[in-house]
């Protein structure tokens, strides 16, 4: 998804073009779908990004590269430009949708300049295991503060920790992570959630801050938190870091 405005990150230009530590964000989704199980991905713009689109139509022509050191899996990623109407995610997504592939479909953001080929893996993993529809994936808005990320748009879901079965009291504030499967276009069926603290999925660059905590995590600055590698944890496995310091 790579149609909005970012009108929060206080900058001149489109926000999937928005370098981060030299890098743009939408370049860098891409590689990480690359380095993943995905073969093929539909990169929704809108009205409001004709530059992003343009950035894609080089890539998929062939004039972009995978990032210096970036792992990349059995192949590059496919990528075919979707326009949608620039109404808001939702509506961006469903117009995507109903343009694009048949659902169940991977829905990545655009803002998540972290994201690598086992966190994306880790996801489908997910999804197959859970024999759902479609899976959400959600980051404690706490997990988030404690990076230094903001965390906007903070829900107090009262679906207490998935992936254990077990509900918690009080149910705790979660952030959608903008990596979910979609399993219908109309939001139909039933859906799996799991949560994790994972700074690959906690970091959507929305405002300045975020994108500079970005480029120091990648930069291994000695104060920084540092980058998970490999799967993803989901809380409520044996052994998962509950305060979050391996991610």
């Amino acid at each position: 998804m790579c149609g909005g405005r970012g009108t929060r990150l206080d900058r001149e230009g489109e926000k999937p073009l928005a370098p981060v530590a030299g890098r743009s964000m939408v370049d860098r989704t891409l590689d990480a779908l690359a380095a993943s199980r995905v073969e093929t991905a539909y990169a929704a713009v809108s009205p409001h990004t004709p530059r992003t689109r343009e950035r894609l139509g080089e890539r998929a022509s062939g004039g972009g590269r995978v990032a210096d050191g970036a792992e990349r899996g059995a192949g590059s990623v496919e990528v075919t430009v979707v326009d949608t109407p620039g109404d808001g995610y939702v509506a961006d997504l469903q117009a995507a949708l109903a343009e694009g592939p048949e659902p169940p479909v991977l829905t990545v953001a655009v803002d998540l300049p972290l994201l690598d080929g086992p966190a994306v893996d880790t996801v489908l993993d997910a999804h197959a295991a859970a024999g759902s529809d479609s899976l959400s994936v959600r980051v404690p808005a706490a997990r988030k503060r404690g990076l230094g990320a903001s965390a906007d748009a903070a829900t107090r879901y009262d679906d207490g920790d998935e992936a254990a079965g077990e509900a918690v009291d009080p149910p705790d504030e979660r952030v959608p992570a903008g990596v979910n499967v979609v399993g219908a276009i109309d939001g139909g069926g039933d859906e799996a959630v799991r949560a994790t603290r994972d700074a690959r999925l906690a970091l959507n660059v929305n405002r300045p801050g975020d994108r500079r905590l970005a480029e120091r995590i990648l930069a291994g600055e000695c104060d920084a938190p540092t980058l998970p590698t490999g799967g993803v944890e989901w809380l409520g496995e044996p052994g998962a870091a509950e305060g979050g310091d391996r991610s």
